[in-house]
C-alpha cells in the first residue's frame, strides 16, 4: 500500500526549489544539509522519478519536480488554513474564508458587502487582501485563498464562477473641461487630451492601451497613478481626464468637483465574478458568503 506524502518532506522539497540549494535549504529549516539531502533522496526514492538536477550552482527541479513542486503548496496551503481555522474555533470562531479581491473590487461595494455578511454571521471569519487578477487565479488554483472576486477579463479556466456586480467606465475630468458638457463620449474623443495613466500594467489599462492601438494612438499620460483615489483628486486639480468607474469616482464629484461623463462604448461596463475551486473542493463557509454576495449583487 503507498504511504501518504509526508508534509515535512514536501516542506523541505519546497524550500530547496525556493532557495536552490541544498545548503540555503538546510539553514532556512535549521537542518544540517546531509540531513536534508537525505530526506529529498528518500522523497525521490517513494515517487520512483528524480526531482532536482544538480548543478555546479545549485538545483533546479526536473519536469516531475515542477509538478510536485505545484501539488505540495496546494498542500501546505490548505494544511495552514487548517490548522488556522481549528485554531480559531478554540476561540469561538465556526468557520473561516480567505477572500483575495482586485483593487477595483475593493474600492467599490465588497468591503461593505462582507461586513453586511459577518453582522449576520458573527461566528464566520473572512480575511480580505488586495491583490491584482493573476495572483488570484493563481492563489485559487493552488489552494492557497477560498474565494476570489474579479473582473471576468481575464484566464479563468478550470474556477467556478459566479456572477457579482458590474461597474461602468466613465471620462472624470474637471467641470470646466471642455468635454465636460457632453452627454456621453467616444474613447477616441479622449485620445488627444491630457491624460492621467491608472495603475500602469493593470487590467484596465491594458484594455485602454489596446483601444488606443486599434485607434492608431499612442496614449502620452501626463501623470501616472497607483490608485483611483489618487487619479480623482488629480483630475478635481484640473491636472488632466482619466477613464474610471463612475462608481468610484461618484463619491468623490461632490460639491461639482469632478464632471463623469459616460463613456459610450461596448466594452465600458466591467462584469465582476466571484471564483472559486470546483465544488467539492470549497468549504461551507466559502459557499455561504458566495451565495451572500450573490443576492447582495441583486
Amino acid at each position: 500500500m503507498t504511504r501518504p506524502l509526508d508534509p515535512v518532506s514536501l516542506q523541505l522539497f519546497v524550500s530547496v526549489c525556493e532557495e536552490g540549494s541544498l545548503a540555503a535549504a538546510a539553514a532556512r529549516e535549521s537542518l544540517v544539509a546531509s540531513a536534508l539531502s537525505k530526506r529529498i533522496a528518500a522523497l525521490e526514492a517513494e515517487l520512483g522519478v528524480p526531482l532536482l538536477l544538480r548543478r555546479r550552482r545549485g538545483v533546479v527541479p526536473t519536469p516531475a519536480g515542477e509538478a510536485l513542486l505545484g501539488r505540495a503548496r496546494e498542500v501546505l496551503a490548505a494544511l495552514e488554513r487548517a490548522r488556522a481555522e481549528l485554531g480559531a474555533f478554540g476561540q469561538g470562531v465556526q468557520g473561516s474564508v480567505r477572500v483575495l479581491a482586485s483593487p477595483s473590487v475593493l474600492a467599490e461595494h465588497l468591503p461593505e458587502d462582507i461586513g453586511r455578511f459577518l453582522s449576520h454571521h458573527p461566528r464566520l471569519r473572512v480575511s480580505l487582501e488586495e491583490r491584482v487578477s493573476p495572483d488570484i487565479v493563481r492563489s485559487l488554483h493552488e489552494g492557497a485563498a477560498d474565494l476570489g472576486v474579479l473582473w471576468d477579463h481575464t484566464d479563468l479556466a478550470g474556477l467556478h464562477l459566479v456572477p457579482y456586480r458590474s461597474d461602468h467606465l466613465c471620462v472624470a475630468m474637471a467641470p470646466s473641461h471642455a468635454l465636460a458638457r457632453r452627454p456621453s463620449l467616444r474613447f477616441v474623443d479622449t485620445l488627444d487630451q491630457v491624460s492621467i495613466g491608472v495603475a500602469t500594467g493593470g487590467l484596465m489599462d491594458q484594455l485602454l492601451r489596446r483601444q488606443a492601438a486599434l485607434a492608431g494612438v499612442v496614449p502620452a499620460h501626463r501623470i501616472q497613478v497607483s490608485s483611483m483615489d489618487a487619479a480623482c483628486r488629480i483630475v478635481a486639480a484640473g491636472l488632466g481626464l482619466a477613464i474610471l468607474p463612475r462608481e468610484v469616482a461618484v463619491p468623490h464629484a461632490g460639491a461639482g468637483r469632478l464632471a463623469l461623463v459616460p463613456l459610450a462604448e461596448p466594452w465600458a461596463e466591467r462584469r465582476f465574478v466571484i471564483a472559486s475551486r470546483p465544488e467539492p473542493l470549497r468549504s461551507g463557509s466559502a459557499r455561504l458568503l458566495t451565495e451572500y454576495l450573490r443576492a447582495a449583487a441583486r
